[in-house]
């Protein structure tokens, strides 16, 4: 290298430069390389990007739920009779209600049974006469000051539980009846009467025994409400006879209250 001096410069000049890599010897226009199908063919495609996706429509409102209008008892009972329900092509009888309709206390209860299909009558088997001991207790019963009936009027087969639309579906019917009865106070029997009327999710264990108040478009004041345990549940568990007890008395003291503030309204007249 000593003996060209031209060609010692120019590679000093070149590893100046950071040129310190011999490629080949000949020099190649990358711009003219030709890449073959099959190197192409080796290279992963690239995943397509997908579109953000459109914000989900809000589902439409729900339609406001039909109201029963039937202006008496008796045409309610006949819309009831009418109205094509599933749970009446397995049943016996429509079971409306029993008792006096002008009582200060209202039961609702949640569906008939065997008793009550083949009857045609609310709270006319074991449970029924639980029930009937139960008012008795309080100076209550069903000749004169209370009046009976349920969510739902027709038996579900087997005696289940009648399900969310069943009940969904005749809770126009209860709270006509409810307005046309127009109670003192309203006694709900079990979860399921309890949950439809008071639109709660609380299990019936928390929620009885506690005062609320129901209100609809068709009543003239708002009315007293406790929910107690169903008499059903109670004959398979009487253990909890003793909480029943205390919601009976809680019923009772309430009714006192009122027929005291009704004398003392009648002696005090403005």
């Amino acid at each position: 290298m000593s003996e060209n001096p031209g060609l010692h410069e120019l590679l000093r000049w070149y590893v100046d430069a950071g040129i310190d890599e011999t490629i080949g010897e000949r020099p190649i226009d990358r711009y003219q390389v030709r890449v073959s199908p099959t190197a192409v063919a080796m290279v992963p495609a690239r995943a397509p990007v997908a579109a953000p996706a459109a914000p989900a429509a809000a589902p439409p409102p729900a339609p406001p739920r039909r109201r029963q209008t039937a202006p008496t008892l008796e045409a309610l009972r006949e819309a009831i009779e009418s109205f094509d329900c599933p749970l009446k092509r397995g049943a016996t009888r429509t079971v409306f209600a029993d008792g006096n309709p002008r009582a200060p206390v209202m039961v609702i209860g949640e569906a008939p049974g065997a008793d009550e299909d083949r009857i045609g009558l609310p709270f006319v088997g074991a449970s029924g006469k639980l029930l009937d001991r139960m008012l008795a207790s309080i100076g209550l019963d069903r000749a004169s000051n209370v009046y009976i009936t349920n969510i739902v009027n027709w038996r579900p087969p087997g005696n289940r539980k009648p399900t969310p639309a069943e009940i969904e579906a005749c809770l126009p019917f209860i709270e006509r009846h409810i307005e046309l009865v127009a109670p003192e106070i309203l006694v709900l029997c079990g979860g399921a009467a309890t949950s439809a009327l008071l639109a709660s999710h609380e299990p019936i264990s928390r929620i009885r025994g506690r005062w609320f108040e129901y209100t609809s478009p068709g009543l003239p004041h708002p009315i007293n409400v406790i929910a107690t345990y169903h008499p059903a549940f109670l004959l398979r568990t009487p253990g909890q006879k003793r909480e029943a007890w205390c919601d009976l008395r809680a019923i009772r003291k309430r009714l006192d209250q009122g027929l005291a503030r009704s004398k003392g309204d009648a002696g005090n007249p403005t």
